[in-house]
């Protein structure tokens, strides 16, 4: 999901939660992904619908304060 579609949805209160996790890919990266109410679950993507990575996790947690969310729990 795209920054825009975030900002949306959370002001729409259609996420019901969010999750910081490494990057299987990448274990020195982190990623987050949105939990909808529906059960569903989708990454943070950039403009090109590529995952978004962030190396250093304050990147990462200020991305996220942008969007609005004030809650996320990481998982290591």
């Amino acid at each position: 999901m795209k920054r825009e579609q975030v900002r949306e949805r959370h002001a729409e209160g259609l996420i019901s939660a969010t999750h910081v996790i490494q990057n299987p890919a990448e274990l020195g990266e982190w990623i987050v992904f949105f939990k909808k109410s529906a059960g569903r679950s989708y990454f943070l993507v950039d403009d090109n619908d590529e995952v978004e990575s962030f190396s250093r996790l304050d990147d990462l947690i200020d991305t996220v304060r942008g969007l609005g969310i004030k809650f996320a729990e990481i998982h290591m």
